[in-house]
């Protein structure tokens, strides 16, 4: 027997190029022309990508000096993540004018369940239209929506006219939406696992609905229990207005590769007085530390320590780091250090993360 379906209604919005979209209606030299936020001709990563950059295929995580090479006109700008927050508690302003039901992902996204509303509006699709119209008078900018019983489709359906868009998709269509998606759109099935799910005969949902949850686990392990529900339009995951906060980081990209430790060392004291600040301004402290190394070939590695008790203090940090430090010998030069906490003390539902600076 097939479990029923939540009567949810719930609306995903998703800004559209937000990092870009914020530089060029800051600076109208920018407008209509192909930019990145993030990297830059010879470093670092880019971080968000304007549509006109995006028809080049510059998009979000690529390195700076592959974005150039497909769009030789590209610009690069810095990124200003104290406007991008500004702006973000604008529109999350906005959101908590139709319900208190709001769940951010990021400074870009969010979930809002509309089920029971402010404004009394049983129109779901009336409510994205309403508030995507003022996000743009009163901010500036466009965002896309999806709207449909759950989470799980409701993100799915904001991509699908964007930008400045939204598409519902109501309760009798979910279940036929699913069968004809495609696997590689499935929210939380990555590169990886299309390309297994490939090899399985496994292309869009309809296949995927085929296989049962025993094939499902065994080929997945947990994931395939998720997958089985999720074809079924089963995912009963509700809007959580506050988000457990599960790690602090901070992290740092070098304009010049590092190769000798002593200076790492005096780079990560750095970035443990910042990690040291926001802990105890959110009054957090965890057990384990975990040092992020990323080399100039651009692999990573972590190496993580889990003290018998929580702490927070810088000196403390900089200890266990220095300990990771010198675990063993690095493979290469590194161009960025990071430090997180987690395993932390708190229930205090709040997501924090530290930038110090974007790759460079």
């Amino acid at each position: 027997m097939q479990e029923l379906i939540p009567n949810r209604k719930i609306i995903h919005v998703d800004m559209d190029a937000f990092y870009a979209s914020v530089e060029q209606m800051d600076n109208p030299l920018l407008r209509g022309k192909p930019i990145a936020v993030g990297g830059s001709e010879n470093r670092g990563v880019v971080a968000a990508a304007s549509y006109e950059a995006r028809k080049f295929g510059v998009r979000s995580a690529i390195s700076g000096i592959m974005a150039k090479k497909n769009c030789p006109e590209l610009i690069f700008v810095r990124p200003r993540f104290d406007r991008y927050k500004e702006i973000s508690t604008k529109i999350h302003k906005i959101f908590h004018d139709y319900t208190d039901l709001v769940e951010p992902l990021s400074l870009d996204e969010a979930y809002l369940d509309v089920t029971n509303n402010k404004k009394g509006n049983p129109s779901a699709t009336l409510l994205a239209q309403e508030i995507r119209q003022r996000i743009f008078n009163e901010v500036g900018l466009t965002a896309s929506a999806g709207i449909s019983v759950n989470k799980f489709v409701a993100k799915i359906a904001s991509d699908y006219n964007k930008p400045n868009g939204q598409k519902t998709v109501n309760p009798d269509e979910v279940i036929l939406f699913l069968e004809e998606l495609p696997i590689r759109k499935f929210h939380g099935v990555g590169k990886v696992t299309t390309e297994k799910m490939y090899q399985l005969g496994i292309f869009t949902g309809v296949e995927l609905k085929s296989k049962s949850l025993e094939f499902l686990e065994k080929h997945f392990g947990k994931s395939g229990s998720f997958y089985y529900h999720v074809v079924r339009g089963i995912h009963n995951s509700e809007v959580k207005s506050n988000r457990i906060t599960k790690s602090v980081a901070a992290e740092h990209t070098f304009d010049v590769n590092l190769s000798s430790e002593i200076y790492m060392l005096e780079q990560l004291e750095t970035i443990a007085s910042a990690l040291e600040r926001r802990l105890k301004k959110y009054n957090i402290a965890g057990k384990t530390v975990t040092l992020k190394i990323k080399y100039s070939d651009f692999t990573q590695q972590t190496r993580s320590k889990t003290l018998p008790y929580f702490i927070s203090d810088k000196a403390l940090i900089v200890e266990v780091v220095k300990e990771l430090l010198y675990q063993e010998r690095m493979k290469d030069s590194v161009r960025l250090l990071g430090i997180s906490l987690s395993n932390l003390n708190t229930e205090e539902k709040r997501f924090v993360v530290v930038q110090l600076k974007f790759d460079f």
